[in-house]
């Protein structure tokens, strides 16, 4: 799945909707959390063919299976698509708002990388963001990851990571102790977090270094000088 991002990066909207069709993809799926990513880079290829409007009814159909399943950095991600789907059609205080319950969800934890990732398009509503003054100090600090001159905060250390799709600060808190002899309770309660939000990093963790477990997790960041 990770070559469709690529190709969607690279304009390749050919390849990667010949991905799509090869997935059997349509917005009229019943969704669930099985198919999420999926369905999220159907998403993205929309937005990339300029079909903008299907593409929003799509991520707020997914919007709302991610909220009913209680999954933080899902929500996030697909608001972060949703903005950006908005600011395609034009339609920048759609695209604010959904940008702004983004950034309340995900300050708290860290994110850099789920916004910053996302490249030109973010940059530009994150500048009408800070316009807006909408959660200034942590729109300073994901400008300043961009490369924003005017804005000193320390660049995340995300953006230097050997992957295509690099892990978020707080995945890579996680990832940390996941190569300790901590238990998944210990972790959760260490980081102050629920186990429900342990679990959805630990799938984004494992998804993002393409392995299906913990010690291969741990094996596979160890060779990239992860940890």
């Amino acid at each position: 799945m990770t070559k469709a991002q690529v190709w969607i990066a690279q304009g390749r909207l050919a390849d990667a909707a010949a991905w799509a069709r090869g997935r059997n993809l349509s917005i009229n799926d019943e969704l669930s959390y099985l198919n999420e990513f999926e369905h999220l880079i159907q998403a993205r290829i929309l937005v990339a063919q300029k079909q903008s409007g299907p593409a929003v009814e799509l991520l707020k159909r997914l919007l709302q299976v991610a909220e009913r399943g209680e999954r933080p950095g899902s929500v996030i991600e697909i608001l972060v698509d949703l903005a950006l789907a908005h600011q395609a059609r034009n339609d920048i205080p759609a695209a604010l708002a959904a940008l702004a319950r983004a950034l309340n969800l995900a300050e708290a934890e860290g994110y850099v990388r789920i916004f910053v990732g996302r490249g030109s398009p973010i940059r530009t509503l994150l500048a009408e963001a800070a316009a807006a003054d909408v959660s200034p100090v942590y729109v300073r600090r994901l400008r300043a990851a961009l490369g924003e001159s005017e804005v000193n905060t320390p660049i995340s250390h995300s953006s230097s990571q050997p992957l295509v799709e690099p892990l978020s600060d707080r995945e890579l808190d996680v990832l940390k102790r996941l190569s300790s002899e901590m238990s998944g309770p210990e972790i959760a309660q260490t980081l102050m977090i629920s186990l429900n939000t342990l679990r959805t990093h630990t799938k984004n963790i494992y998804s993002k270094l393409g392995v299906n477990s913990r010690r291969a997790a741990v094996s596979q960041a160890q060779e990239l000088g992860l940890i």
